[in-house]
């Protein structure tokens, strides 16, 4: 089967090492602009300031200190906390009618651990009032010398660039996308090599990932719009999943592949991940809602049996994998072209995984969204036909047919041969051979 070419066959040294530069350019920008809006948290101590929309989020916090500092203490706590909302006459309904109570491990190596007392995950009103009692804090041994509350919330300037940061990589996105559309117009779907294919799947996915309906968050006092920001990034990172273990097993498995045999394994694996995701998501909101004071990290009594499941199936897919990924650079790493393939996808895709790990231990939320976001713009371009691809020689995605009667020369730059048929090719070329030197 004749495949649309890729603009990566067309690619020299010099273009890769220059596609990688602009990737790592690209995406020190949204670094750069992360940092520039760091401070994401903004503590604000003892009371509610007047909020916004733009505040996104509201946590309010404590922290302990006993008149020892070398003390080493741990100790449940149970608190009681009931939350107030101002509106914007003065008046101060109840946001709900029940107070909450909450066990919490107070733990003290010199210094004591900052509790979470609340977290409100959409602001419906101008201010909040919160009423906390500790009651067994009086049982401790030692002396509580103070207790520090704090406010945080998000920046209002970090969420207008969060904003505009979106805004833009839906449009470039978009761009993107038709570029890449328009650049395969030329070309039968059936002749689309499978990472062609899996690109016009998750460009239109990136696009929902980047939320082109994020403004809604500070439009409409609702949790819905967060939860649909959920529901898309899981989707897209499922996918994303997805289109790994496709990639390194189609690019193996040539000709028609079967849906019981080749995508439902697949299927089944990532769509485990992604219930568990999502039911993981759709739990934590629900319960936030109705209880400011639940903290999946904190009670995890109800989350042990989805995590073990979750880290069981996840376990299997890094498995599964590496198993993919192994057999197709040990079976194709002389096949020119597919190897190719192999080894840019690896290389790009590891810098990337290397990257997000650094991303998961630094407050840097826009990161990520670089990192993803330039990642697929730089698979677009390498996995797009050149502007000559019609007038070059079609490439084949099967090598060992293309390759069994033919020279590394004849497979890199083309042969007079190519349409002959497979039997005695070998008899005929040489005679043809004879033939030209004769003459």
């Amino acid at each position: 089967q004749e495949l649309a070419p890729m603009r990566l066959y067309t690619l020299s040294k010099r273009h890769f090492v220059l596609v990688f530069v602009v990737f790592f350019v690209c995406f020190g920008l949204t670094v750069f602009i992360g940092i520039a809006g760091k401070d994401v948290l903004r503590p604000f101590n003892l009371s509610s300031p007047p909020l916004s929309t733009y505040n996104q989020q509201l946590w309010l916090t404590c922290v302990v200190e006993l008149d020892q500092h070398d003390v080493s203490l741990k100790k449940n706590v149970t608190m009681t906390v009931k939350v107030l909302g101002v509106v914007k006459d003065g008046s101060t309904p109840y946001v709900n009618n029940q107070v909450h109570n909450r066990t919490r491990l107070l733990s003290c190596a010199q210094k004591c651990t900052e509790i979470i007392v609340a977290h409100l995950g959409y602001l419906n009103y101008t201010q909040y009032n919160i009423f906390v009692n500790f009651e067994d804090l009086n049982k401790l041994t030692y002396t509580i010398q103070n207790i520090t509350f704090t406010w945080k919330t998000y920046n209002p300037n970090f969420s207008q660039v969060e904003i505009w940061f979106r805004f833009v990589f839906v449009v470039l996105t978009f761009m993107v996308t038709c570029l890449f559309a328009h650049s395969l117009r030329k070309f039968s779907m059936r002749d689309w090599g499978i990472e062609q294919k899996w690109m016009s799947i998750l460009l239109p996915l990136l696009l929902l990932y980047n939320d082109p309906f994020f403004p809604l968050s500070f439009l409409v006092n609702s949790w819905f719009p967060g939860m649909l920001d959920d529901l898309f990034q899981s989707l897209f990172l499922c996918a994303l999943l997805l289109f790994w273990l496709c990639v390194y097993h189609g690019i193996r498995v040539q000709g028609e592949r079967k849906c019981l045999t080749f995508y439902l394994p697949k299927f089944f694996i990532v769509g485990l991940l992604w219930l568990a995701s999502v039911t993981l998501g759709i739990w934590q909101t629900v319960n936030e809602v109705h209880d400011p004071t639940y903290q999946y990290r904190v009670d995890t009594g109800n989350f042990q049996g989805m995590k073990i499941f979750f880290l069981v199936v996840a376990t299997t897919y890094i498995l599964y994998l590496l198993f993919l990924i192994v057999r197709a650079c040990s079976e194709l790493r002389n096949m020119p072209y597919v190897d190719l393939r192999l080894k840019f996808l690896t290389a790009l895709t590891f810098v990337v995984l290397i990257i997000s790990i650094v991303i998961l231990y630094l407050p840097e939320f826009l990161s990520f969204y670089g990192l993803l976001n330039f990642y697929l713009y730089t698979l677009a371009f390498v996995y797009s036909p050149s502007k000559n691809a019609l007038y070059e020689s079609q490439l084949k995605d099967n090598p060992a047919f293309s390759m069994l009667n033919d020279s590394d020369d004849d497979v890199i730059y083309g042969s007079d041969y190519e349409e002959m048929p497979l039997q005695n090719g070998q008899a005929i070329r040489a005679k043809y051979k004879e033939e030209s030197d004769s003459d």
